[in-house]
């Protein structure tokens, strides 16, 4: 089942078409042959039509090779292409009207301090975010850094699965996972680079070393 899944991620891959070298869906591609077990669509920029004709390509390309495919925000996008699930945010659709519209799916939740993670595990989330740990320009209103510290509570008080996520790259890494963290999203340490295949092995690599 994929939401038991949940808790065998490493490197949680995020898509960001702004600040990728080459193109989303080659970004995707490099991600799953590194053996990335979960993509999450994220997308700002593009019509809703974009989003869907992209999102369908993506969602063949994790199909083809055993991968989760969720989409950031956009609980419309997940229902359009079948995706297995959908990540949500503070100012996002609220967890009980996306529960509805997807009864069978993966929802994971943003959390920025304990209390919103118990909550989120509380109301029924698969899985959360737990963000920023440190600072982060990939998303503006990500918010204040938490640092180290809510990973060491979070992984305390609750017992789904979480991800890291804001300002993690290579030269912090062990850090985050030294705090408890099983599960780790980079962005920009990624997708900015010349080789993105390359750089999740790395991720993936000293991620497994702590397990």
């Amino acid at each position: 089942m994929l939401k038991n899944s949940m808790d065998k991620v490493d490197l949680y891959f995020i898509t960001d078409s702004k600040l990728t070298k080459k193109s989303v869906l080659d970004d995707v591609k490099s991600a799953v042959k590194a053996g990335v077990k979960i993509v999450q669509y994220r997308e700002k920029e593009k019509s809703t039509k974009e989003m869907i004709e992209e999102a369908k390509r993506i969602k063949d390309i994790c199909d083809k090779n055993n991968v989760i495919f969720l989409i950031n925000d956009r609980v419309d996008i997940c229902l359009a292409v079948n995706a297995d699930g959908a990540h949500l945010g503070s100012d996002d659709m609220p967890y009980d009207a996306a529960r509805k519209l997807l009864p069978d799916k993966i929802i994971g939740l943003t959390a920025h301090n304990v209390e919103e993670a118990i909550e989120a595990e509380k109301i029924g989330a698969d899985y959360i975010g737990v963000s920023p740990i440190f600072e982060t320009k990939t998303k503006l209103d990500a918010g204040k850094p938490t640092g180290l510290q809510l990973i060491k509570e979070v992984k305390k008080r609750v017992k789904i699965p979480f991800a890291a996520i804001g300002g993690i790259n290579l030269e912090n890494l062990n850090s985050v996972l030294e705090a408890g963290a099983k599960s780790v999203v980079a962005i920009s340490a990624i997708v900015t680079k010349d080789d993105v295949e390359g750089e999740c092995k790395k991720f993936i690599k000293m991620i497994n070393q702590y397990q």
